[in-house]
């Protein structure tokens, strides 16, 4: 099972997701978003991690074109668009900067799931209020599953996880506020228990 931990805030929690066995770390620059960061506090977290896992820059307001210039600089591995102010030819204008792009979107955004459609590597699917921790009706995805490398994210926590893999078998799953103490702080321990529980 492949774990992405997004919207990390430090350097000591994204050393922490590593020694746990995460496969991928996230960072969000959003403004609207608790677990923003500015470019530097981002850059600094992309090199830590290094080639220990997959870096995922994560956006949801910042133009495509701009957002994959941002990434390159950034060192990041992929870029992950968020939402519905991208459209497909948002994703053809951030790949001829970047070549690795995720698409993130929501069942009530009605979208494409064939993983690939727009050119990205690998979707991910989230609650409607991506970022709230809100669970979401699971059940939705036994008429309509993706097929192929894609995530399953939204309300998940080191609690749910196990049984939702069960429901949804998602390729992936993408945990945030699930493993936080607070809005846009990680908890070391939840991390632990998260990838944990997700693997077991």
């Amino acid at each position: 099972m492949f774990v992405k931990v997004c919207g990390l805030d430090s350097v000591a929690n994204a050393r922490v997701a590593l020694e746990s066995g995460a496969d991928a770390v996230g960072v969000v620059m959003s403004p609207r978003s608790p677990r923003h960061l500015e470019f530097a506090a981002a850059a600094e977290i992309v090199a830590a991690v290094g080639q220990r896992a997959e870096t995922v820059l994560v956006v949801r307001e910042m133009d495509a074109a701009e957002a994959a210039t941002t990434a390159e600089r950034l060192g990041a591995d992929v870029l992950q668009l968020h939402g519905r102010r991208y459209a497909r030819e948002d994703f053809a204008r951030a790949l001829a900067v970047f070549p690795r792009l995720w698409r993130a979107t929501s069942l009530t955004e009605d979208p494409d799931l064939e993983v690939g459609a727009w050119g990205e590597e690998r979707l991910l699917l989230d609650a409607p209020q991506a970022g709230s921790g809100e669970r979401w009706d699971l059940s939705a995805l036994t008429a309509r599953r993706p097929g192929g490398e894609w995530l399953l994210a939204g309300g998940l926590t080191p609690d749910n996880v196990a049984d939702a893999i069960v429901i949804a078998r998602p390729w992936g799953v993408d945990v945030s506020s699930g493993v936080e103490s607070g809005p846009g702080v990680k908890d070391p321990e939840l991390i632990r228990a998260f990838v944990a529980a997700a693997r077991g």
